[in-house]
């Protein structure tokens, strides 16, 4: 009898373990995975902002007008002296593949800083709204085409999850660009 105890584990005690260690390796995958899209998201984000700030300090340093244009739903380019065709291509950026310029149902109105309605994923030319260019220009402020002060928002997100949306914020006047996330209880931060 003694011997037949010491033989190993029961079979309930196997299934036991196993199944702890599935659900353990179930949290485990969840988790990346949510980490995984986040910093999707944080990817494109942190590509538009470089983006912008970038031609706003080559503006200002060369002393000509620079202009960041979105493309839907994840592109944007960057060239001097004028929007293309007559200015000269410096980049094209694509955002991670899963990442889009895109306003999702039950964004805040109005959105970060006052900008934007939660409708246009890339909203310039406030108040009258809709511009998808920016012109900086030599003195550091954003213009749109025609010469009017440009503020606006573009949001950033994963399309369908609300939760993941950034958003990044331009005053006209005086260039300044500014980073904000999406919270709890659907507030802007700033980041």
């Amino acid at each position: 009898m003694r011997l037949r105890a010491m033989r190993g584990f029961s079979m309930v005690e196997m299934m036991v373990v196993v199944a702890i260690g599935l659900t353990v390796t179930g949290f485990a995958f969840m988790t990346f995975s949510s980490a995984e899209q986040g910093a999707a998201v944080t990817n494109g984000f942190n590509t538009t902002l470089q983006t912008m700030r970038r031609a706003r300090e080559e503006a200002v340093a060369e002393r000509r007008t620079w202009v960041v244009s979105f493309a839907a739903p994840n592109s944007i380019t960057l060239s001097k002296n004028g929007a293309l065709p007559g200015g000269i291509l410096v980049s094209t950026a694509t955002l991670p593949a899963n990442v889009a310029f895109t306003a999702i149902a039950g964004l805040p109105n109005p959105g970060p800083d006052g900008f934007g309605t939660g409708v246009n994923p890339v909203d310039f030319g406030q108040p009258a709204g809709g511009g998808t260019a920016i012109y900086f220009q030599p003195d550091g402020s954003a213009q749109d085409a025609v010469g009017n002060i440009n503020n606006g928002v573009v949001y950033i997100a994963q399309p369908g999850m609300l939760t993941s949306t950034k958003a990044i914020t331009l005053w006209g006047t005086t260039g300044r660009i500014r980073g904000w996330a999406l919270g709890a209880g659907n507030v802007w931060s700033q980041r």
